[in-house]
């Protein structure tokens, strides 16, 4: 059978292409939306959502309000890796207003039902999480959903845990463009470990309010951010 591929994954295609044949040389900041559009003859929707999809995998970065330019390192293993399923704001806020709803609740279980083994696994996502904030090729997601996942584990509630899990998809992809888009905002990344220490502090002291409300400001804080940088999404 033949599948056609979307407009915005042949476009991803075309600009993978002309990055490899030095076309649109490292370094250099990439046509403008309106310029691709007319380029591939194709509205700014699908080209909007490449550059999301690009920036996503470290193949280009965009600066807010500067376009975007291909990274220094374009090499040729990122440009050989299959792109993720595009995701769109809209999606990303969703999933962050449904987390919110779940694990402010989960982080406040999880310091009244968590086990030794239970803070073991939170503390070595913050390792690695510490030995790679100084490292801008790396965006933490690993680290970060191994945080998340162990305050969920923690809380020994099979049907809230089960709920998350039907989410993963959605769930990985979200973070991971968060994640690229948060952490090119100075500070962040370390903002994003100093929350997660005062989560786990409040859950290995059995703190449940506290918890709760460190988990709302964590992912709270994530929201904002993300919304100040509404445009480097695509509106999907």
């Amino acid at each position: 059978m033949i599948v056609r591929k979307r407009v915005s994954h042949q476009i991803i295609d075309e600009i993978k292409n002309k990055i490899r044949t030095g076309e649109f040389p490292v370094d250099s900041k990439l046509p403008s939306e309106n310029e691709l559009a007319k380029m591939f003859n194709v509205s700014r929707v699908p080209i909007r959502e490449a550059l999301s999809a690009l920036a996503s995998h470290g193949i280009i970065e965009s600066v807010h309000g500067g376009g975007s330019y291909v990274r220094p390192k374009p090499l040729e293993q990122l440009l050989d890796q299959p792109l993720m399923e595009v995701i769109s704001y809209h999606q990303v806020i969703e999933l962050l207003e449904t987390r919110i709803i779940l694990e402010t609740k989960a982080a406040a279980l999880a310091a009244e039902r968590h086990e030794e083994e239970d803070l073991n696994k939170m503390y070595e996502a913050q390792e690695m999480l510490f030995k790679e904030l100084h490292d801008p090729d790396k965006i933490n997601d690993k680290a970060d959903f191994l945080f998340h996942q162990s305050i969920l584990h923690s809380t020994k509630n099979n049907v809230l845990i089960h709920t998350l899990e039907n989410l993963s998809d959605i769930y990985n992809r979200a973070l991971k463009a968060s994640l690229t888009i948060n952490t090119r905002i100075k500070g962040k990344k370390l903002q994003v470990y100093e929350e997660h220490q005062s989560i786990l502090k409040a859950i290995s002291l059995k703190d449940a309010k506290g918890a709760e409300q460190q988990m709302y400001i964590h992912l709270s804080n994530s929201m904002e951010k993300l919304k100040a940088r509404r445009s480097e999404f695509h509106e999907g």
